[in-house]
């Protein structure tokens, strides 16, 4: 039972995170998500074999300390954007902020609501799961969320120049989560934020 409320959290979340990023979009021009039949909440348009439910179900049957993975990119045509620099840095936001959001609100829920302690548990996962993705996607790395924030955030020759990495985007991030990337910054962060809104590991 604790194995599939793990994996069934980690599906919310990213579901919540793809779905964020397409709605943004598409308030801000771009309506390729919603035509694409990607701006919904349906589980079944998102799901990345791989990303979404193989590598996850691994990890939680490792023991892992940390649930990885991702659900099907949502499509975003920055080109569609009525200021496509600019609002790069608000769609590439949108998904790290709903994590963010969500951990608060089951932080909220947490402090107000008398529980059972597996109940109590399960939602202290959901703020660490939330948190570890909205924390992992803001790294700087393409294709991650981060380095669409940076590539808006450059002047164009520099942000062309830095895009160009982004073919190389996941041999970089799986070196540096070999070379120890989530034990020593990812984690540590999120311990931080999680006991700052009540809902550090018990």
């Amino acid at each position: 039972m604790s194995f599939v409320i793990s994996l069934a959290i980690f599906f919310i979340a990213i579901i919540i995170h793809e779905f964020s990023h397409g709605w943004i979009a598409y308030k801000l021009g771009d309506s390729t998500a919603r035509r694409s039949g990607r701006l919904t909440l349906n589980p079944l348009a998102h799901i990345d074999i791989f990303g979404t439910l193989i590598l996850p179900l691994l990890l939680i049957i490792m023991r892992s300390p940390f649930i990885f993975g991702w659900a099907k990119p949502v499509p975003v045509n920055f080109h569609n954007l009525r200021n496509p620099k600019r609002d790069m840095i608000w769609v590439g936001l949108a998904g790290p902020s709903s994590n963010i959001i969500f951990a608060l609100i089951l932080s909220l829920i947490i402090k107000i609501i008398s529980m059972p302690l597996f109940i109590h548990e399960f939602l202290v996962l959901g703020v660490w799961v939330n948190l570890i993705l909205a924390v992992f996607n803001l790294i700087p790395i393409p294709p991650l969320d981060g380095s669409r924030v940076l590539f808006g955030l450059l002047p164009y020759q520099s942000a062309m120049r830095y895009a160009s990495i982004e073919p190389y985007g996941f041999i970089i991030i799986f070196s540096l989560i070999f070379l120890g990337l989530f034990d020593r910054v990812i984690l540590p962060v999120v311990e931080i934020i999680a006991n700052v809104l009540g809902a550090g590991m018990i």
